[in-house]
């Protein structure tokens, strides 16, 4: 039997600089705890929900692509023991490019929120999708995950 890991808590700034609607802070929290759960220690971390052109500005900046994206990941930097805090790092959510993709995809709107959010924490986490093996395994940490949600697998009938 697995021994029950200590509790840790999440700091969640979540920034609402969208005209659209977005879900719940507590829909955010649950999808950003199920994704950190594998961390032991406290996070801290930002979501922030943007419309398209702070995103496209953000995507342009940070990886030289002149559009919109439905997530950003920026991991915290910080050497160790400079902050006495537990910061993770922000996501930056595109919530038109969300709802645009879920209509596109034929996907539950809440499934692809769910998604992101946990796709992009990952990234938080050091999970990355470059390399075949390191992309096949997070996606299929993503699919037991939004499993466990009870929503479907993300990536069924993605070719890759």
């Amino acid at each position: 039997m697995k021994a029950k890991a200590a509790a840790t808590m999440l700091e969640l700034d979540l920034q609402l600089a969208s005209e659209h609607e977005a879900p719940s802070e507590t829909r955010f929290r649950q999808w950003c705890e199920l994704a950190l759960r594998q961390r032991s220690a406290d996070s801290e971390l930002t979501i922030r929900l943007v419309d398209e052109p702070e995103g496209r500005e953000l995507n342009h900046t940070w990886r030289q692509k002149d559009y919109a994206t439905n997530v950003l990941s920026f991991p915290a930097d910080v050497p160790d023991g400079l902050l006495d805090i537990p910061l993770l790092g922000d996501l930056v959510i595109c919530v038109p490019v969300v709802e645009r993709e879920a209509a596109e995809q034929g996907k539950a709107l809440e499934a692809h929120w769910a998604h992101l959010v946990i796709h992009g924490c990952l990234h938080l986490l050091g999970y990355d999708h470059i390399e075949d093996d390191e992309a096949e395994e997070m996606e299929a940490l993503e699919r037991t995950l939004l499993a466990e949600l009870g929503h479907p697998d993300p990536y069924a009938g993605d070719e890759h």
